[in-house]
């Protein structure tokens, strides 16, 4: 490989904004919106996720190899182009792959993905053979729902139990019954499994426990994420040693904002805190923390921003190259958003999905679909 033919000499980014399917995200009687970073100085949980804008961004290397990938919502378009300046001129053929000269910040993931992207179809491989390769060939995934009514739920849930998946995760906080709601999805919909994840909103153990013994009795609950503030490890290992109901610690690299890093994973480990972990965190990062998890005998699963076919394309080689991801992965972006711009959707046999074959990431974007929504686009050269 000629690392000179491998140089990055364009880059083209497309934003757009693509609404969920009407009625997918909660009932319709609750407004809770669920990205929980600040956006325009506006609070936290103050925006709907599909509201945001998303990035789309092609590669191009001097052979005309073109890289893909897609941004977490809500980028900062001076962070893009201060990241593409730098990168505009160097080889991919002779960046670090696992430590790309990019500062730690939200954006960081897109480049690393396109980045990965280019190298792999340079050398024709699948993007899962960077990681080591794929040590399985179809990814678990559960079905999602934010905040639903008591008497929503059990028809709701059904309709996903009927098309094959076992497993739902779902949005909660204090106001809502989730007891009541485990007790309708296993009226409903009898085998299927529950993950909650509270964001942290059940703020205390105080709060946690009667609802975890409640939950106990019902036995519909597999796992249990993020139920109180993070800071708190050692209620998390109170709480684990209380339930039977496993414990799951949330570890997102790209809430830069709110301080999450990979050294948490190793703090609960160390306090004996949690059952295991759902990861984001880019490429390499992902990798190495699934590592850590797999070496602690923890299991985790491959978490998400409700994103678009490129990123899930991304997540499903990831948690197809680690022993570790054997829990339902966050992978249901297709199911909510009105399009996933692909040209062919990723494969999903609930309750999995496939991972895509060819080289790099094996998708093609559909860019009829990219014009649909798209709000703005630019060049850097």
């Amino acid at each position: 490989m000629d690392s000179k033919d491998k140089t990055i000499v364009r880059l083209d980014f497309e934003e757009v904004i693509v609404p969920a399917h009407p009625g997918v995200i909660n009932s319709e009687s609750l407004n809770k919106p669920l990205h929980m970073l600040p956006v325009g100085g506006k609070q936290a949980w103050s925006t709907q996720f599909d509201e945001l804008p998303k990035l789309i961004m092609r590669m191009t290397l001097k052979d005309g190899t073109v890289g893909l990938s897609e941004f977490y919502r809500d980028h900062n378009w001076a962070t893009i182009e201060g990241i593409s300046n730098l990168l505009l001129g160097q080889s991919v053929a002779d960046l670090c792959l696992q430590d790309l000269p990019i500062a730690l910040c939200r954006e960081y993931d897109g480049f690393e993905c396109a980045i990965w992207d280019a190298y792999a179809k340079s050398l024709g491989v699948p993007l899962h053979r960077l990681l080591g390769g794929a040590v399985r060939s179809h990814v678990k995934i559960s079905a999602w729902s934010s905040h639903r009514t008591v008497d929503e739920i059990g028809p709701w849930v059904r309709q996903y139990h009927e098309q094959g998946f076992d497993c739902i995760k779902f949005k909660c906080d204090l106001d809502d019954d989730v007891v009541a709601w485990c007790r309708k999805i296993k009226e409903y919909a009898p085998g299927m499994k529950v993950i909650f994840d509270p964001n942290q909103r059940w703020e205390n153990s105080g709060n946690a426990r009667p609802i975890l013994r409640a939950l106990e009795e019902v036995g519909n609950v597999l796992l249990l994420e993020d139920p109180i503030a993070r800071w708190m490890v050692q209620d998390y290992a109170a709480l684990r040693q209380f339930t039977s109901i496993p414990m799951v610690l949330h570890v997102s690299l790209p809430y830069v904002f709110q301080g999450q890093r990979p050294y948490e994973a190793v703090n609960a480990i160390a306090h004996g805190a949690v059952d295991g972990f759902n990861f984001n965190g880019g490429l390499a990062k992902f990798h190495s923390m699934a590592n850590l998890a797999h070496m602690a005998g923890l299991y985790c699963w491959h978490g998400s921003e409700v994103d678009l076919g490129i990123l899930e394309a991304m997540y499903v080689h990831q948690a197809a190259a680690a022993a570790s991801c054997v829990w339902p992965s966050d992978i249901f972006g297709r199911m909510i958003r009105s399009h996933d711009l692909l040209k062919t959707p990723l494969a999903i046999r609930p309750p999995h999905i496939l991972v895509p074959e060819g080289p790099g990431l094996g998708i093609e974007i559909d860019q009829d679909a990219v014009r649909r929504f798209k709000v703005s686009e630019r060049t850097i050269q």
